[in-house]
């Protein structure tokens, strides 16, 4: 068989395995949002914390319960990093450096998952499994939740109620995400993933050299690290690591769960608002933009010139000799379009027009399909934004699901767009300005510039994939890169539940003859062609100094 068949055939299985899986997901998530029955265990937690979950909240108390839990996630995770020397089956690991310490806790409570440090030498089995492992359920949890609620502005009228976080919360961790990743781990230990708590081996090589073989739970890591669209991996290799991801089938699984709850999401809206068919447009749209980006950075891979890539098949520099270019690139566009940031090859290695493919992924807002809850809230934004500009072409006031978008919801929804790439391009002309940035650059011109672009990219979207290479475990880096993931994840959020409590309030607007059909291709299509304009007029100039020069240039 062919490698190109077998890569068509791979996308083939993976197509056919979430369409199979979207509506009885989708619908089961309707259900655990939907649902007024709380399982004994959830009532139990509700107890231990103190919450009522049958009390309603208005957008800022939401609000603020997401930020207060996730401000306590935080400080916990950064004092388990400091004290880890002192804690059980801590492997002989020192503590983590104060930077360090912040970034990572940051990088995993905002779901971002950046690793400036490599984990099988310097994080402990407690560290890994009662820290890092648990904030990948939560923060994944508070995504969900966050797009909940705003589903629910659209639902409601003459409330700001938007449901319960705590009751959200819970929910999608018991109810969701612990029965999968179970059923995941299992799948993974099956496929040669390790999963235990032993010490560091010392191995002899046959060459006589000493080699150190790390253990860990690493399978039921690996399951919710996909799962929830986290991406931080138990080794600094990640999903390239044989430990992880030993095969061909594991390689496939692990892109299966990192697709799998974002692209059942709009079924999930669908239900909930009484229509199935404005999800089927909402999953369209992502379904479209992540296809053509598969191919794009497949056929790229496969055509890259040079003697060696010919030689070759194609350009494997930075590639598991396992996967190849298919798989690779299947990877890497299915973890740059959610905010997974789990890898099986180096995103450094690939050409410079394969790079921008990924790197315009995550500038899109990663909505294609985008991270667990982010992506449906991100793509949610982006129609109320292609409905008002569809609302200006007719001259009509705009309206989307019966709720009209005024001057507030346009503002909220605008200031939205706005967070990350201020945040992506002010990172990079600071880190550029600097020595720091220059210093940390493995690479000069264009290449180098793009390296630094997509550090300030995948922090700020969350995403928390690297150019392999990059010097980012520095005091400035940290710091920086830590403030991106915070801001990048919680501003955000403030609009999303800002602008879901302004429907809410609202009272339903029936549907004219002149009433913008957003169930149609034709809004897809719109809705589509919105996001790439927008993304495009604010990131082409970087784009264009950094892997669009590249790639003309080789």
């Amino acid at each position: 068989m062919s490698p190109v068949l077998a890569d068509v055939l791979q996308v083939t299985a993976l197509v056919a395995a979430l369409a199979l899986v979207h509506r009885p997901l989708g619908d089961y998530m309707a259900a655990v949002f939907s649902s007024e029955k709380h399982l004994r265990v959830e009532k139990w937690i509700y107890r231990s914390v103190g919450a009522n979950p049958n009390a309603e909240m208005r957008w800022s108390a939401y609000l603020r319960a997401v930020l207060a839990f996730s401000a306590v996630s935080v400080l916990l995770l950064y004092v388990l990093q400091r004290v880890q020397d002192k804690l059980p089956l801590s492997l002989g690991f020192a503590p983590i450096t104060p930077d360090q310490a912040f970034n990572t806790a940051t990088s995993f409570t905002s779901n971002t998952n950046w690793q400036s440090y490599s984990g099988e030498v310097a994080m402990s089995h407690v560290t890994q499994t009662a820290g890092l492992a648990v904030q990948n359920f939560v923060s994944a949890a508070v995504g969900i939740a966050v797009a909940v609620a705003l589903v629910r502005g659209f639902t409601r009228s003459r409330t700001g109620d938007l449901g319960n976080f705590w009751a959200d919360l819970v929910r999608c961790i018991v109810r969701i995400l612990i029965p999968i990743s179970v059923i995941a781990a299992i799948l993974l230990i099956a496929a040669g993933a390790i999963q235990n708590f032993g010490e560091i081996h010392q191995l002899t090589t046959v060459t006589g050299e000493t080699q150190s073989i790390s253990p860990g739970a690493v399978a039921s890591q690996e399951a919710i690290k996909d799962l929830g669209t986290n991406g931080g991996g138990y080794f600094n290799a990640n999903s390239a690591h044989p430990f992880e991801n030993p095969n061909g089938f594991s390689n496939l699984l692990t892109i299966f769960l990192l697709l799998v709850i974002p692209f059942s999401l709009p079924r999930t809206f669908g239900k909930m608002v009484g229509s199935v068919k404005q999800g089927y447009a909402i999953v369209a749209a992502m379904g479209l933009i992540w296809f053509v980006g598969v191919v794009l950075v497949t056929w790229i891979e496969y055509a890259h010139p040079g003697t060696a890539s010919q030689i070759a098949g194609g350009a494997m520099e930075g590639k598991e000799q396992r996967f190849g270019e298919g798989p690779s690139s299947l990877f890497a566009v299915s973890t740059t379009m959610t905010s997974t940031g789990s890898v099986n090859s180096f995103h450094d290695s690939f050409s410079g027009l394969s790079g921008g493919v990924l790197l315009l992924g995550m500038m899109l807002g990663e909505i294609a399909p985008g991270g667990t809850g982010s992506g449906l809230y991100g793509m949610l934004i982006m129609a109320i934004v292609a409905v008002f500009i569809a609302g200006l072409m007719v001259g009509r006031t705009p309206e989307y699901l019966g709720k009209k978008i005024g001057t507030r919801e346009i503002k909220l929804a605008a200031l939205y767009i706005l967070i990350t790439p201020a945040l992506v391009l002010i990172g990079t002309a600071v880190a550029m300005a600097l020595p720091d940035g220059k210093e940390a650059m493995t690479n000069i011109g264009a290449h180098g510039f793009s390296e630094v672009l997509y550090a300030y990219t995948s922090a700020s979207n969350n995403n928390g994939s690297a150019f392999a290479g990059f010097g980012a475990n520095t005091p400035f880096f940290n710091t920086t890169l830590g403030l991106c993931m915070l801001l990048g994840r919680f501003l955000p959020m403030v609009f999303v539940l800002a602008l879901a409590g302004s429907l809410a309030e609202q009272k339903p607007i029936p549907a004219t003859a002149g009433t913008l059909r957003t169930e149609k291709p034709l809004f897809t299509g719109l809705l589509v062609g919105a996001i790439l304009i927008i993304t495009g007029l604010t990131f082409f100039p970087a784009l264009a100094l950094g892997p669009l020069a590249e790639g003309l240039a080789s």
